[in-house]
């Protein structure tokens, strides 16, 4: 049945937080569900998670450029992590990917799998969208037209699937279906929404732009309203349990982090995403714009989307039969001036080129280069590829303040934390946080936008001048090739 709240205050209830000690985290990520326990924030303790499990499962691609997943597993995972977490009580606050969408009737059973952001099924319809849409309307999405986008995913399936199309009651966000799949309400936020391609940062409203391009109503997506609203109450392992919205996954690393306007993060994982919080709201070609999790005076954040991190590596590890602690043993000696250098566009690439045809390849391997080296200039690639992004959202934005955080899976080994340093040329706080963004959905269960009391951080690493100057180099090899395929 339909879940829709029964307040009119902004479409939900005020999450009453009076008696929130502690609270839930769940994050709905791209290949793992992870739950966790957060403790009570205040002005002086910081909030940890005190208990945290994960349960994983992977995308299907059935053909060329797809990637999609049976939503159900979502559900699954989170019921498996309930339970791992000892039946636990407490506000559940939900992070969840950005930009896939799940097509649902009015029950809200999927009338087919979800389209995650990943997938590039809709790059014939980022074209259209710039020929079609007004370039005022587009300037206020906060983002140029991206495949993955849901926008361009929906557009796909209404011209492919009609008979989806036409049953096609809910077209919703992955952590709000998974929110209102077990009992919550119908709702979404401006982190996941401007994640979409479908609302103007402007109004905080669903664009009537592109929903008319789209050929939709707002009535098919979710009411819009602030993070720490009641989701309602969910029942994924038969009890009930009393919700907030919640946020989108990099909104909810910045609420962990307590990041303020100038303030950033890198983050590493299967991609990469190069943050800035900013009251700039221009628009440029190179990055995208979205909201930050909260409410209208949260502001945005500007990110650079690397695509190709951890995932390129999975390949090149899984092609040269090579492990990941091999790969980093391979940076104990620095990236050499005759190494090979790696451009890992394997799948396309978003910041900066904003190109789903872009694809990876080795130049410069000579008979002096071993599987070391090989290796070593794998993980340079992906340096290289987070360097151009945090030019881009610099050059938008200004300088980042500096030390900026680190986080992510893909960033605890030393050597590969300097060579980021390096490449990057910025001080980089690794923090002791490595599930910033379950936390940040705990947080937002209690009410809170921002951290009072942000997370530890490791000590700072500097860049180094000569590596810097000599990555710089190898970097303008990187964008020849990029240039050249651009232009074939």
């Amino acid at each position: 049945m339909l879940r829709l709240p029964t307040t009119t205050t902004r479409g939900g209830i005020l999450a009453d937080v009076s008696d929130v000690m502690g609270s839930l985290g769940l994050d709905v990520g791209t290949g793992s569900l992870k739950a966790a326990i957060v403790s009570p924030a205040g002005t002086a303790a910081e909030p940890e998670i005190e208990r945290a499990c994960s349960h994983s499962y992977s995308l299907a691609s059935p053909r060329p450029g797809w990637a999609e997943i049976n939503a159900q597993e979502w559900l699954a995972a989170a019921r498996i992590g309930f339970a791992d977490l000892g039946d636990p009580s407490g506000r559940v606050g939900f992070s969840g990917q950005m930009h896939g969408v799940v097509i649902a009737d009015e029950d809200l059973i999927p009338l087919r799998p979800a389209i995650t952001w990943a997938d590039t099924r809709g790059a014939d319809y980022v074209g259209r969208i710039v020929r079609e849409v007004s370039g005022d309307a587009r300037s206020r999405l906060g983002s140029v037209p991206v495949a993955g986008f849901a926008a361009t995913s929906l557009a796909w399936v209404r011209d492919n699937e009609p008979e989806v199309w036409s049953k096609a009651r809910w077209f919703l966000q992955v952590k709000d279906w998974v929110r209102a799949r077990s009992g919550g309400d119908v709702l979404t936020e401006r982190s996941d929404a401007s994640g979409t391609l479908l609302f103007d940062l402007t109004t905080g409203a669903w664009s009537p732009e592109m929903l008319a391009w789209l050929g939709i109503d707002a009535e098919r997506l979710a009411p819009i309203v602030d993070s720490t609203v009641s989701g309602g109450d969910i029942t994924i392992d038969r009890v009930a349990r009393p919700t907030a919205v919640g946020g989108a996954d990099t909104a909810c690393v910045i609420t962990a982090l307590g990041l303020r306007e100038g303030a950033g993060f890198i983050a590493v994982g299967s991609g990469a995403q190069i943050v800035r919080v900013t009251a700039n709201t221009a628009f440029d070609d190179a990055t995208h714009l979205f909201a930050c999790a909260g409410g209208p005076h949260d502001g945005f954040y500007r990110i650079g989307a690397v695509q190709n991190a951890g995932v390129a590596l999975t390949r090149i590890l899984d092609i040269l039969g090579a492990s990941v602690e091999e790969a980093n043993a391979a940076l104990d000696t620095d990236v050499r001036g005759d190494d090979p250098i790696f451009v890992p566009y394997l799948a396309g690439e978003r910041t900066p080129f904003m190109d789903a045809t872009l694809r990876g390849a080795w130049h410069g391997i000579g008979l002096h280069i071993d599987r070391q080296a090989l290796l070593r200039s794998a993980l340079e690639g992906i340096a290289h590829a987070v360097a151009l992004a945090c030019a881009a959202v610099s050059a938008s934005d200004g300088p980042f303040e500096q030390p900026v955080m680190l986080v992510g899976g893909g960033t605890v080994d030393p050597c590969f934390r300097q060579l980021l340093a390096d490449a990057t040329g910025l001080a980089l706080a690794p923090v002791a946080a490595p599930d910033a963004a379950v936390l940040g959905a705990g947080l937002l269960a209690q009410g809170i936008s921002r951290n009072p009391v942000p997370p530890t951080t490791q000590g700072v690493i500097t860049p180094r001048d000569s590596m810097s100057a000599l990555l710089a180099e190898r970097r303008e090899q990187h964008l020849i090739w990029v240039r050249t395929q651009q232009e074939s």
